[in-house]
C-alpha cells in the first residue's frame, strides 16, 4: 500500500469532500487523493472512511486502474507534469449510470477547480520567498561592505537567515583544511549553552565525533536527523557537541574547489522542518555569508597595508635623518680601512677574519644579509666561506650557474640591482635567480693581482631598504682592502697551515709504515664488501629493498632470450611468461595531504603485500615513484596472470594506517603477455604500462590485458595527430552557427560560433572526437586561430547581428590575445562591436589582474564579454561584480533540471542566478533549451535569451534576424 499523505486539521480535510458528498445519497463515504505537480501529496475525505476506500484510490495513484463495482464510483486523470488525481466514493444503494456519470463529472470538476487554487497560492508562496531570496541577498552584501563589528554583522546575517527559513538555532563555521582545525565564527542556540570563540582554532584530532567535521570532509549537504546522521557517517555520540536535533541541516561553503567552512540550521523538536528547497536556499545564501566574510577580510587587509605603508613612511623620515650623518660615515670609513689592515694581521683564524669583516662593513651601510664568495682553486665552483642571512641560513657550495654572484664574476664589475632590474636579467637570459629572492642586491668583485677571485655581496629582502650608487662606491672601494687583506691573511694561514701539516706528516709517516700491511689487509676486505654492497643496490630498490628496473629487464631479457631460442629450435615454447605493470591510484593525494613520509610507508606495505601474493618463482620490481612490476614466469595460460592481478588488488585493498588516518589502498594493474614480436623488456614494460592506464580510465582498481584493440588505438591517435595537422595546414576547419533568440518572441539575435572539422575520409568531426589530442598536442590553438579569421571575415560580409566564439584560458591569460584578436578583425574590416568573446569562470580566476586588464581592452574596443557555463564553478559575488561582463550563460544543466525530479533545485539555482544578474545590471542566455516547457519557464523565472535545439542546430550559415517559426 502506498504512503498515505499526513492528515491536516479535520475541517480541511473534509471539506472539499463534503462539498462532492452533497451529491450522492445518505451515507456515502468520498475520498480524494492527488499529487501536485511538483510532487507534494494531497487528499480530502469524508468522516470515518473504510480502509477499502484508502487501498482502491492507492491502486488508482500508483497504477491508474482500479476495481470498480455498483457500489463504488472511481475515476482517476493525470493533469501536467507530475500531477495525478483520483476519487473513490461509495454509495448504500444503486445509483443509476446517468447519476453516477454526472456526479463523477461534476466531482472531476470541482477537484480540477481546487487542485489549481492550491497551485495558484504555491506559486504565489515560490514568488514571495523568491523575493525574500533577492532582498536577503542584497542585505547580504550590504552588512559585507558596513563597518559593523563582526560579531553584530554575524548576528544580522543570522537574523536575514532567519527570515527565509526556520534558524533559530544556527551557527557558522570556518575550517582551515591545511591545518585541519575549526573555529566556531558565529553561534545561536537555545538549548546548546556553548559560547563560541570565533578566535580560537580547535584542532580536528580534538573532536573526532563532531558531526559538523564529518559535513566538512564530506563536502556535500547533509540533512536529517542527527542520530540517522551520525549512523550513516559513523560519528560516536558525544554529548560535548550538544544535544541530538529531530531535524538537522548543514551545508558546506567553498572556496574555488576547496570547502573552507559550513552554514547549519537545526530543529531539536520538529522533524522533516527542512526539505531539498531548504537546502538549495542555505547552499545559495552560504556562499553570499563566504562572500560577506572574504570582503570583510579584504577590508581588513586593507586597513594593515595602510598602517604598514605608515610604518614605510617613518622608515622614510628616518632615512632623512640619517643624511644628516653622512659626513661621519666618511670618518667611519677611514677607521674602517685601518681596521680591515689591522684585522689581516691579529685575526686568529679567517673564520674569524670574515666575522670582524662583517662587523666592519656592517658598520658603513645596510649588512643583516652579508656574504662573501670566492672561486674554488681549480675554477668549477663557487664556494661560500662566511655567510649570514636572514632568510637563506645556509649557502652551500655550488657549480657555476647563472646567479647574480657568477654575473659579477665574468662582467668583472659591481652590479646593483633591484628587483626591476633582476627581472630584466632574467627576461635576457643573462641571470637565474637562485635562492630567496631580493628586494635590492649589491654585489662587487674581489680581486687578486687583476682577476676576480670572488664576490662580497650585500642584499635586502625589504622595500623600506634599498642600496645606493653611494653605497657601490662605498663597498668597492671597502672590498679593494679586503680583497688585499683577504690574501695577506689567507698566506699567513696557508704557511701556518704547511708548518702544522709539515710536523703531522713526520709523525705519522713513521705510524703509516707501522701499519701499513695491517691496513693492507683490511682494505682488501673492506673493499670486497663494498663491492658487493654496491652491487646490491645497484640492482635494488633504496626505499623497498625490492629488485629495481635494471634487474627487472635483465630477468626479462634472459626470459626472452629462451623463448626466442626455443623459436629457432623450430618449437614454441611449452610454458609462457607475462608481466603485470601496477600503479597506486591517487598515490599522489597521500604524498599532498599527510607528507612523503607517510607516502614512503605506503610504498613499503604495499610492496610487502605483492611479494606476500605472487609465487615463489615470480620477481617483484619497484619500477621509481608507485610504479611496481611482476614478472610471472611458467604460466599456461593468460587466466593466471589475471588471476594474480586480481588477487593483487584484494591484497592492497585491505586498510591500511598511515599517519594516524585510515587509508585505503587501491591500484590499475595492465598485462602484457609474451609475443614473439617483443625484441626487449623495454618493450614488454611499455606496452604493460599501456594496459595499465586502459584500466586507470576504465574506474581504477582493476586491471586490463594489452591486446590488439590497444595497439590499434595508439595507431589511431598517430594517425588521427598527423591528420590534425595536414588539416591545419589545408585549413580544414569550418565554424557552424547556432542561433541565439529572444524567448519571447523567438527572435534571432545573434550566433554562438562552434567549430567543425571537415575531415577528409570520416566526414565532418564534432570538437569532442579532437579536442583532447589537439590540446595535448598543443595545435588546439592553431585551430582556433583558424576558426577565428573565419568569423572575422563571416563579420565583414554579412549583418545578421552578433556573433560570439569560446575562448579558452590557455588563450584568454596570453599576454598578446587582446592585441592580436583585435588586429585580426580589423585587416577583415570587422565591426568589433559585432564581436563576443565567451569565457568560463577558471579563465577569470586563474590570474584576476591580467584577466581584468584584457576584458577592459577589449570592451574599451567594442568587444564584450560573456561568462560561459555559469553556475557549474564559483558563481559568487566575491569576483563576479569585479569583471566588465556584458551576460551570463546558464549552464545547460540547470536548464535541463527544469523539467523532471531536479525541478524545484534547478528552479531556485536559476531564480537566484537571475536575481543576481539583475542585481549586476546584465542579462543572462540560457543554454541547451530543447522544449516548449523549458523556454516558458525560462521566461517566467526573467530570463531574456536562449539557444539551444529547440531554435535551431548549428548550421554553416547564419539565420537573419527575424522570429523564428514555432
Amino acid at each position: 500500500m502506498m504512503a498515505r499523505p499526513t492528515e491536516p486539521a479535520e475541517g480541511a480535510a473534509q471539506a472539499l469532500a463534503g462539498v462532492l458528498q452533497e451529491g450522492l445519497p445518505a451515507g456515502s463515504q468520498v475520498l480524494v487523493r492527488w499529487r501536485e505537480e511538483a510532487g507534494a501529496p494531497g487528499f480530502s475525505m469524508s468522516a470515518e472512511v473504510p480502509d477499502r476506500l484508502h487501498e482502491t484510490a492507492d491502486q488508482l495513484m500508483a497504477t491508474g486502474n482500479a476495481s470498480e463495482d455498483v457500489q463504488t464510483l472511481i475515476d482517476v486523470w493525470d493533469g501536467d507534469g507530475a500531477m495525478r488525481a483520483a476519487i473513490v466514493a461509495h454509495v448504500p444503494e444503486t445509483m443509476p449510470q446517468s447519476a453516477r456519470r454526472g456526479w463523477l463529472t461534476m466531482a472531476k470538476v470541482l477537484v480540477a477547480a481546487h487542485l489549481a487554487a492550491v497551485e495558484a497560492k504555491a506559486r504565489a508562496e515560490r514568488l514571495e520567498k523568491s523575493e525574500r531570496l533577492q532582498q536577503a541577498l542584497y542585505e547580504i552584501a550590504d552588512l559585507a561592505g558596513s563597518d559593523l563589528e563582526m560579531a553584530d554583522m554575524l548576528r544580522r546575517i543570522h537574523a536575514i537567515v532567519a527570515g527565509l527559513m526556520y534558524a533559530e538555532n544556527f551557527y557558522i563555521v570556518l575550517y582551515d583544511d591545511a591545518r585541519d582545525s575549526i573555529r566556531f565564527l558565529y553561534f545561536a542556540d537555545r538549548q546548546d549553552p556553548y559560547v563560541a570563540d570565533p578566535a580560537l582554532d580547535i584542532p580536528a584530532i580534538d573532536m573526532p565525533n563532531s558531526l559538523t567535521l564529518a559535513l566538512l570532509r564530506h563536502g556535500e549537504p547533509l540533512r536529517g536527523a542527527s542520530d540517522q546522521l551520525r549512523v550513516q557517517f559513523g560519528v560516536a555520540r558525544d554529548t560535548d557537541h550538544g544535544p541530538d536535533s529531530a531535524d538537522w541541516l548543514g551545508v558546506p561553503m567553498r572556496r574555488e574547489d576547496r570547502v573552507c567552512g559550513a552554514v547549519v540550521v537545526q530543529s531539536y523538536d520538529r522533524p522533516d522542518v527542512y526539505r531539498d528547497e531548504e537546502r538549495a536556499l542555505l547552499s545559495y545564501v552560504a556562499q553570499h555569508i563566504l562572500t560577506a566574510l572574504d570582503r570583510r577580510q579584504a577590508r581588513e587587509d586593507l586597513e594593515r597595508r595602510v598602517e604598514e605603508r605608515t610604518r614605510a613612511l617613518q622608515h622614510s623620515n628616518r632615512d632623512l635623518q640619517a643624511e644628516i650623518v653622512e659626513r661621519q660615515r666618511g670618518e667611519r670609513l677611514q677607521r674602517a680601512l685601518f681596521r680591515i689592515a689591522e684585522l689581516s694581521i691579529t685575526s686568529e683564524t679567517l673564520e674569524r677574519f670574515y666575522a670582524q669583516v662583517h662587523d666592519v662593513v656592517g658598520e658603513l651601510l645596510y649588512a643583516r644579509n652579508f656574504y662573501i664568495a670566492q672561486v674554488s682553486e681549480d675554477g668549477a665552483m663557487i664556494e661560500f666561506p662566511y655567510s649570514i642571512d636572514e632568510r637563506d641560513s645556509v649557502r652551500h657550495a655550488r657549480q657555476f650557474a647563472r646567479g647574480l654572484t657568477e654575473y659579477v664574476i665574468r662582467e668583472g664589475r659591481a652590479l646593483l640591482a633591484d628587483r626591476p632590474v633582476i627581472e630584466g636579467l632574467q627576461r635576457d637570459g643573462k641571470v637565474r635567480s637562485l635562492g630567496t629572492l631580493a628586494h635590492c642586491w649589491l654585489g662587487v668583485p674581489l680581486f687578486r693581482e687583476e682577476v676576480v677571485v670572488g664576490v662580497i655581496a650585500v642584499q635586502s629582502y625589504s622595500p623600506a631598504i634599498s642600496f645606493t650608487s653611494r653605497d657601490q662606491e662605498l663597498l668597492t672601494f671597502v672590498a679593494h682592502h679586503i680583497g688585499i687583506g683577504l690574501a695577506r691573511k689567507q698566506a699567513q694561514d696557508r704557511l701556518l697551515v704547511a708548518h702544522g701539516e709539515l710536523e703531522q706528516r713526520v709523525a705519522s709517516r713513521t705510524r703509516e709504515l707501522a701499519e701499513a700491511n695491517a691496513e693492507l689487509l683490511s682494505q682488501i676486505g673492506e673493499r670486497l664488501r663494498a663491492e658487493q654492497q654496491l652491487t646490491y643496490q645497484a640492482r635494488h630498490d633504496a626505499l623497498t629493498g625490492l629488485p629495481n628496473r635494471s634487474q627487472l629487464l635483465e630477468r626479462l631479457a634472459a626470459s626472452i632470450a629462451r623463448a626466442q631460442a626455443d623459436a629457432a629450435q623450430g618449437h614454441a615454447p611449452t610454458r609462457q611468461f607475462a608481466v603485470l605493470f601496477l600503479d597506486l591510484d591517487r598515490f599522489k593525494l597521500v604524498n599532498d595531504s599527510v607528507g612523503h613520509s607517510a607516502g614512503d610507508e605506503l610504498l613499503i606495505e604495499a610492496g610487502r603485500r605483492i611479494v606476500a601474493t605472487v609465487r615463489g618463482g615470480d620477481m617483484v620490481a619497484r619500477l621509481g615513484g608507485d610504479e611496481f612490476a611482476i614478472l610471472i614466469s611458467d604460466i599456461d595460460t593468460l587466466s593466471i596472470a589475471e588471476e594474480l592481478a586480481r588477487r593483487v588488488l584484494i591484497a592492497l585493498g585491505e586498510p591500511f594506517w598511515v599517519a594516524g588516518r585510515e587509508v585505503f589502498p587501491s591500484a590499475s594493474v595492465g598485462i602484457a603477455a609474451w609475443h614473439p614480436r617483443y625484441q626487449n623488456g623495454a618493450e614488454l614494460l611499455r606496452d604493460a604500462d599501456a594496459a595499465m592506464y586502459r584500466a586507470k580510465a576504465n574506474g581504477r582498481n582493476s586491471c586490463a590485458v594489452f591486446d590488439e584493440v590497444m595497439r590499434e588505438e595508439a595507431m589511431r591517435i598517430l594517425d588521427l595527430e598527423a591528420d590534425l595537422r595536414r588539416a591545419i595546414n589545408g585549413d580544414n576547419f569550418v565554424a557552424f552557427y547556432q542561433p541565439i533568440v529572444r524567448l519571447s518572441d523567438r527572435r534571432v539575435i545573434g550566433h554562438e560560433a562552434l567549430l567543425r572539422w571537415k575531415h577528409e575520409r570520416r566526414g565532418l568531426l564534432a570538437p569532442g572526437e579532437f579536442i583532447g589530442l589537439g590540446e595535448d598536442s598543443g595545435l588546439i590553438e592553431e585551430v582556433d586561430w583558424l576558426m577565428y579569421a573565419q568569423v572575422a571575415k563571416r563579420l565583414a560580409r554579412e549583418e545578421y547581428g552578433y556573433i560570439s566564439v569560446n575562448v579558452s584560458p590557455r588563450h584568454f591569460l596570453s599576454a598578446d590575445f587582446a592585441d592580436r584578436l583585435l588586429r585580426l578583425l580589423d585587416e577583415a574590416g570587422a565591426d568589433p562591436h559585432r564581436l563576443r568573446i565567451e569565457i568560463t569562470e577558471g579563465a577569470l580566476l586563474d590570474d584576476t589582474a591580467r584577466a581584468l586588464r584584457m576584458l577592459r581592452t577589449l570592451r574599451s574596443n567594442g568587444v564584450l564579454a560573456q561568462l560561459d557555463d555559469f553556475g557549474t564553478g564559483f558563481s559568487a559575488l566575491s569576483y563576479l561584480h569585479r569583471f566588465p561582463l556584458e551576460c551570463l550563460k546558464i549552464d545547460r544543466s540547470f536548464v535541463a533540471g527544469l523539467v523532471g525530479d531536479t525541478r524545484p533545485e534547478s528552479m531556485a539555482v536559476v531564480r537566484a542566478i537571475q536575481a543576481l544578474a539583475g542585481s549586476l545590471g546584465i542579462h543572462t542566455i540560457a543554454e541547451g533549451v530543447e522544449s516548449e516547457s523549458q523556454r516558458i519557464i525560462l521566461r517566467e523565472l526573467g530570463c531574456q535569451h536562449g539557444q539551444g535545439f529547440l531554435f535551431g542546430k548549428p548550421a554553416d550559415e547564419l539565420m537573419p534576424l527575424v522570429s523564428l517559426p514555432r
